[in-house]
């Protein structure tokens, strides 16, 4: 910009303008949306930028936004289009009397901008971990390296059971499918590099490489950055050998009330009697 540290504010954050980058601060308070919270700031370089635009918005506001460019941001690669105007982090709300001002800013935004098209890379960083989140039928996790999904017995479907808790390397995936939890049959499923796709037809709730949104379960402030977050990691890391089936050593406790619920299962006839001597065997291993 033509001076350096200007700084804009608007609505829930404020814009610093630097000569090859820009700083959003997102603003924390009860009316300030979840999502802008959990960001806390981010730093978009100029280069991520494709465009920018200043509109009219509703109550006596003016609207500037950036574009970015396709593949530049993973946050918004994840999104997939699905945020509302609202949480949209490349928004600035700003009352109506400070057209004049937005209209100067975003003309001398765009007069640094020099790229166009589809960004080769990610240039926006991620999301920091270790990151986590409670879906409806499990716990998952992420380290910066592998994803972690626990199941809940009191949401997991028979399929996720039998299963058992899943690890993912990021070098076994391929991508994230994310589904807003404020859509009907939401959902944070992982891709992963060996099923060509197979995996993306099964229903998410019987999909042991994918985890269920509900009310109140893996809201979008939650399950967005983790989205991400290993997005970006899946991006920057080359193939590996699936991760293998020994790991730490799970708590008694928990072993205890999984071969539990697995009786309950077999009970209920839903697993075989075979299935229940395998698992259970399985569990017992693991002690």
């Amino acid at each position: 910009m033509s001076r350096m540290g200007d700084v804009l504010a608007g609505f829930h954050a404020a814009w610093e303008f630097e000569s090859d980058s820009m700083l959003i601060r997102y603003e924390r308070g009860i009316r300030t949306p979840k999502l802008f919270q959990a960001l806390g700031e981010r730093r978009v370089p100029l280069d991520a930028i494709a465009g920018v635009t200043l509109t009219r918005g509703k109550r006596g506001t003016v609207v500037l936004r950036v574009e970015p460019r396709p593949g530049a941001d993973p946050l918004m690669e994840a999104a997939a289009g699905q945020l509302k105007d609202s949480g949209d982090p490349y928004r600035l709300v700003l009352p109506a009397d400070r057209e004049v001002l937005a209209e100067y800013y975003a003309d001398e935004l765009r007069s640094l901008l020099t790229e166009s098209g589809p960004a080769e890379r990610f240039l926006v960083e991620p999301p920091k971990g270790p990151l986590s989140f409670k879906a409806y039928d499990g716990k998952a996790s992420f380290d910066g390296r592998t994803v972690n999904f626990r199941w809940f017995w009191t949401g997991a479907s028979s399929a996720k059971w039998k299963a058992g808790d899943q690890s993912f390397s990021v070098g076994e995936l391929n991508g994230v499918e994310w589904r807003s939890p404020e859509v009907f049959e939401g959902h944070l499923r992982l891709l992963r590099r060996d099923e060509s796709g197979a995996g993306a037809a099964a229903q998410a709730d019987q999909d042991p490489a994918a985890v269920v949104f509900g009310l109140g379960y893996g809201p979008v402030h939650e399950s967005l950055p983790f989205a991400a977050a290993v997005l970006a990691a899946v991006r920057t890391s080359s193939p590996v050998a699936a991760v293998s089936a020994g790991g730490p050593r799970r708590d008694p406790a928990d072993i205890a009330e999984r071969i539990r619920h697995l009786g309950e299962l077999h009970q209920a006839g839903l697993v075989t009697d075979e299935e229940f001597s395998v698992k259970k065997a399985e569990l017992l291993a693991e002690l």
